[in-house]
Order: structure tokens, then sequence, then C-alpha cells
């Protein structure tokens, strides 16, 4: 006699099954899990376009880019192609000692749009490891130069370089770093250019961009001890889209000149046009000695990071092999195969489709359609460059001062969002936007009509 056939398990309780293992297994990263264990997720099981759609069948606009990552919508054609065409030939193989197709491809193809001077790509696998790799050839190249005394790093406050201990380190948000404190090392930190809540207590109309000049004088007075400054261009992600007054970047770059010191530019969040240019460092003219990209490298498919670097900065690592001046880092699968042909396709894609030509007319759009929240009683300021968006929520408008934290206001905006079919995380009480730049122009009025619905809503 054979066994009854099972009961094909339906939409309702397949999702009640995967709520109950997440919340037995899984542990979400910045995530307060005693919170997380009393409301019910959202769980995406595939997307198209510019949408996520979750295991009941409901779809949502992907307002954040599934973490700023996706850059031309999800489920492309074009790199789907990519990646099984690449898996046909070899899906992994090492670069210790030996090379490969896609990572020579694309590591030509970086040099080539990047800004130029820039000649060298060191491959990994996230934003903070680009980033800790910047540091350590920036701390070996002057070693090797000579100057060992230039071992010291300058971050902003505010600063976010990711999360491996050195990018920590140059980290400048208490709320993730100060637990860590023991185990970092010790940099130098400038003002950020924070006009909303001005660290300086300067007004931005008479300031003359002050913190620029506090900046560079520290850069001047330390120059002989500095290895680097460390930078996130136009504008510091993670401490809640705070953008740089136009001029500041340059201003950087000069102070770095004169000092004699490198500018490394953490491009992990804004490169891959966010900020409406290719590459941030573009706008204000700023060749970087040492450029980290991640996140929208691959258009939002698989990891991969790469450090670039001038020639100048490379050739301090030339020497013969018992002079021991070669770079000993390295990554188990830095420069996938599979990776690199993801990011070869998303830059096909960048020229076929013209997205940086189109990205004007989308930045206008949504600039103009969040106008109407400047006025909200509950709305502080509202900052964008590019397609990237911060609305930062306060109690009271006229003093500034921010709601307690323990309300939780941005997160109730967010979830006032998803009951309307946008998915968004927020900075703290910083309201974020970062869609896919494919979106259409009726999606940015769904996102910017859902955000001020959902910020009443919650504010009320």
């Amino acid at each position: 006699m054979s066994a009854p056939a099972e009961r094909p398990e339906g939409a309702a309780e397949r999702h009640a099954r995967l709520v109950e293992l997440d919340q037995r297994h899984l542990w979400h990263p910045f995530t307060q899990m005693q919170g997380w264990l009393g409301e019910e997720p959202l769980i995406v099981e595939r997307a198209e376009g510019s949408f996520l759609v979750d295991t009941m069948g409901r779809r949502y606009l992907d307002g954040v880019s599934s973490l700023w990552v996706t850059v031309h919508g999800h489920r492309r054609p074009e790199i789907d192609e990519a990646i099984r065409a690449q898996l046909d030939r070899v899906a992994h193989t090492t670069l210790l000692g030996l090379s490969s197709v896609p990572a020579i491809e694309l590591a030509a193809e970086l040099c080539r749009r990047a800004p130029r001077g820039l000649s060298r790509v060191f491959y990994s696998d996230s934003g903070s490891t680009a980033v800790e790799i910047a540091a350590k050839i920036a701390f070996q190249h002057w070693k090797q130069r000579g100057r060992p005394e230039k071992r010291r790093f300058l971050a902003l406050g505010e600063a976010y370089h990711g999360d491996t201990l050195g990018s920590v380190s140059m980290g400048g948000i208490s709320l993730y770093h100060e637990i860590f404190r023991p185990l970092l090392f010790e940099v130098l930190r400038g003002p950020p250019p924070y006009c909303y809540r001005c660290p300086l207590d300067k007004r931005p109309e008479s300031c003359g961009v002050a913190c620029a000049d506090e900046l560079a004088s520290l850069v001047e007075r330390h120059g002989s001890e500095l290895a680097a400054v460390v930078v996130e261009p136009l504008v510091q992600g993670a401490a809640g889209m705070i953008t740089q007054p136009k001029g500041w970047l340059r201003r950087v770059r000069e102070a770095c000149d004169r000092a004699d010191v490198l500018l490394i530019a953490d491009e992990v969040a804004v490169g891959f046009g966010r900020t409406g240019t290719l590459f941030a460092c573009e706008q204000e003219g700023v060749v970087p000695d040492l450029l980290c990209l991640a996140k929208g490298i691959t258009g939002g498919y698989l990891p991969l990071a790469a450090t670039l670097a001038t020639e100048e900065v490379f050739r301090s690592f030339l020497g013969a092999w018992e002079s021991d001046r070669t770079f000993f880092h390295g990554h188990t699968y830095t420069g996938n195969p599979l990776a690199c042909a993801a990011a070869l396709a998303s830059f096909e894609i960048f020229d076929r489709d013209r997205t940086l030509a189109r990205l004007p007319s989308k930045i206008e759009r949504l600039a103009s359609r969040l106008a109407g929240l400047s006025g909200h009683p509950h709305v502080g300021e509202v900052r964008q460059r590019g397609l990237m968006v911060g609305i930062e929520l306060v109690e009271d408008r006229e003093t500034r001062r921010p709601f307690a934290r323990a309300r939780r206001m941005g997160h109730r905006v967010i979830l006032q969002a998803r009951e309307r079919g946008v998915a968004l995380r927020p900075l703290g009480d910083v309201i974020v936007l970062m869609p896919p730049l494919s979106i259409e122009e009726d999606e940015i009025d769904l996102l910017a009509r859902v955000v001020a619905e959902s910020i009443e809503a919650a504010t009320a």
C-alpha cells in the first residue's frame, strides 16, 4: 500500500514556516533582534525591474536598491546571461599566481572609465575590504618610500567606511563604532560638512565652508605624519546622507597635495552613477590616489570590490623578490570571474541605455516631487545629490530637536511605506531614498507620494 501523497504547502503556510525558521536561526545585520522577533518580516522571494515580490506575492518598490547596490533594476537579462555564459566556462579561479579573462577585462574597463591617472586595480569582495586595502597600501607606500613616520590617517566625524577593524578605526559614527574603540587604531578626526547641524556652529550662508578650512589646517599641521586622508566624496551616506558643499572635495585634494599626503576616496556608496556621474570625484575634477569601489560595481548581482591606485603608488611596491616590497594581502575570491562578468555586463548597459545621460531629468523629477516635504512640521531637512536622498525627521522643526530614539520614528515611517508598497531602510530618523538608476518616472512619483504619506501617518 503506497504512502499518502503529501498535501501541497499553501502560500500562507509556507510564509509562516519561513518566518518561524528566520526567527529561530537568522541573525540580521544592524538589527536589534529583540525587536525583529516581535514583528512580521518582509521575506523577498523574487524581483523584477524596480520591484521586490514577497512570499505572499505582494509587490514593493525597491526604494533603496537593496541596500544601495541595484543599479539597472532586478533581473536584467544582459547580466543574467553574462553570468550564465561565464558559468559555462569557469565559476572561480584564483588570482594568486594565475589570472582570468573577466578579471583582466574588467580591470582595463575600470581604469578606462575612472578619473584619469588611476591605472591599477586590486580586487576584493566588499566596501570594507576595499577601504582596508587602501589604508594598508597607503601605509606600506610611505614606508617603502623611506617615510615610515607617515603612518597616521585623517577621517571625518560621522564617517562610515565599513565593518572590518581597520575601516571601523576610520569610522566616526559613535553608535556603530564606539563599542569597539579598545580594538582600534587612533585617527585624526576632521569636522563633517553637516550644514544642518554644523559641528563648528556656523551658518552655511556665511561660513565660507569653514569645515573645509579646518580640515585643510589639520592636514597641513600633521602632514609630516599623515599617510592619507580618507573621505566619502560628495555624500556621507551612512551618516544620514550628509551632502558636501560645492568645492569642499577640491579643497581637500589641494590640501593633500600641499602636504604630500595621499587622498583615499571611498566611493563604495556614491560610485556608479548614484550622484549623477559615474564617479562622484568627477564633479569636482578630483583624482584621488586611491579609489575604493564596491556595492554597485556588479549592478547589484554579486559581491565584488576594487581598490584603484595611481601608477606612482603602484611603483612603490616594485622590487626584487627578496626585497619584501610585495603587497602581502589577498582574498580567496579576489577577482571572482562570475562577479567580474556581471560588472562588465553592467558597464555595457550603462552605455547602451545611456544611463548617465538620462539621469538629470530623473534627479530633477525626484527633487520636484519631494519639494513639498520641506515645509512639513516634522521634516528638518531634505538633502539630495543625484538619486541619493536623506530626509531628516525632527520632533520640533524650529529648534531642530530630534525625536527620542526610543520612538523609532524612522522605523515607523518605513513600516507605513511598506503597507503602501514601498520598501525602505532608514538611518535612524533619516529616511533614505536611493532607487535604482533605471527607475521610471511614474515609479519616482509613487516613491515620493508614499514617502510623504508615510511621514504624515507616522508623525500624526
